[in-house]
This record gives structure tokens, sequence and C-alpha cells, in this order.
């Protein structure tokens, strides 16, 4: 991906290096997608999911005040996969990400394999040739694919926050050059308190974790695959 253009770049660079100075949001929404479903135990609703405006005042809050010598532009992706069947439905969720200041690279997903990840790994590469990328947040809880070209972005000097749950992200809580926010703790990131109880924040006195499907239904997926 290599066309975006929303202005990203037109500031002079008060280093005279020649590339202005980036701040870069990428948002895995495959996988954000998955691990929320995880967390909560159940198909995500319009309640439940994340709030992308929220999310873009936090960051645009970050990249400091606009008007301040060297500041960095801001840009903003969403990656997504669209399954046939589920163009209709996506359309209207695509048209706000944008109306929200993102940019948003849609790939057709025709098998159960295809996945965006190196396509976001193309972009961050592109953005960090073009400009001086001063701050990359990565919106994806995938330790696989990231982990090692986010390290190597931040031995250079890049800042690299991931944001994900704390559940499944371990590759960024333990790394010594990442940076880790829970999603959660994004300010105004949902609209109420997801239901789930994080390890990393349990209450003093202990809490109950609910199973996440019934004792019987457990059982019974257990005798299927042993017939």
């Amino acid at each position: 991906m290599t066309d975006v253009d929303d202005g990203a770049g037109q500031r002079d660079d008060p280093t005279g290096g020649g590339r202005a100075a980036l701040d870069l949001l990428v948002w895995d929404a495959p996988n954000i997608d998955m691990t929320l479903a995880n967390v909560i135990g159940a198909r995500p609703t319009p309640a439940s999911r994340p709030r992308f405006d929220a999310i873009a005042s936090w960051f645009v809050e970050g990249a400091g005040d606009p008007d301040a010598p060297g500041a960095p532009e801001v840009e903003a992706c969403v990656f997504a996969n669209v399954p046939p069947q589920h163009v209709t439905s996506l359309q209207r969720w695509v048209e706000a990400l944008r109306s929200f200041g993102y940019a948003v690279f849609a790939r057709p997903k025709s098998q159960p394999d295809d996945d965006i990840d190196q396509s976001m790994l193309d972009h961050i590469d592109v953005r960090a040739h073009s400009h001086e990328l001063r701050r990359l947040v990565v919106f994806s809880g995938d330790g696989r694919n990231f982990a090692e070209p986010l390290e190597q972005l931040a031995r250079g000097g890049t800042e690299v926050v991931v944001v994900a749950f704390s559940e499944v992200a371990g590759y960024a809580i333990s790394s010594e050059l990442l940076h880790f926010i829970d999603i959660e703790d994004v300010p105004g990131a949902f609209a109420a308190p997801l239901d789930r109880v994080r390890l990393d924040a349990l209450p003093v006195d202990g809490a109950w974790l609910r199973p996440t499907r019934s004792l019987r239904e457990a059982a019974m997926s257990f005798l299927n695959r042993r017939g």
C-alpha cells in the first residue's frame, strides 16, 4: 500500500534532513475483531466495539501541538479483509472510518488464510522511508508477524506503541523495546466497560471469571471429538 496521500509530509523539516516527521497509526481489523471476541467470550456488538473517533482524538492529542516547531504530521490507517458475503454490511463501516479521518486499505478475502499483515508492514516500511517516523502506534495482538519488525524500528529510534488486549499481547508486554497499552485504557475507546476481568488489573480481593461456554456444551464437544 503506497498510495495514501492525505497531505502527510507537506510540513517543512526543521532538522534539514529532507523528511517530514510523522506519527503513524495502523489498525489490524481482523486481529482486533478476533481478539475482542475472545476477550469478552461473545460476538462483539455495536456497543462493545471500539470507538474510532475517540481513538483518533487520543492519537492526535499524543502528537502534541500541531503549531509547535517540528510538530509531526499524523496519519491513521485501518487494514481490513472483506469477505464477499459481507460487502454490503462493511460498506457503512468503511465510510464511517473515512469520515473519522482514517484511510482504509480493504482487501478481498477469498481464502480462509488471506491476511493483511504484510500489507500493513509494507505501508509502515514505505512511511519509514518517506518520512521521519517519530511514533508508530500499532493496534494488533499478532506478535508472530509484528514483533521482530516493530522492535527493529524501535532500535532505529522510532517510538513504537502496541495497543491491544493484555490477554493476547504478550509479545509487546514482555518486550524491552515496545511500549504496550491495553486498548481499554485508551480514553473513551469503549462506550461502556467490557465484560472482562484483566489479569494485569485484578482487584486485591480477587475476582470470579465466568465460563465462556456451558459445562455441558464443553463436555459434549469433547465426547464428539473422541467419537
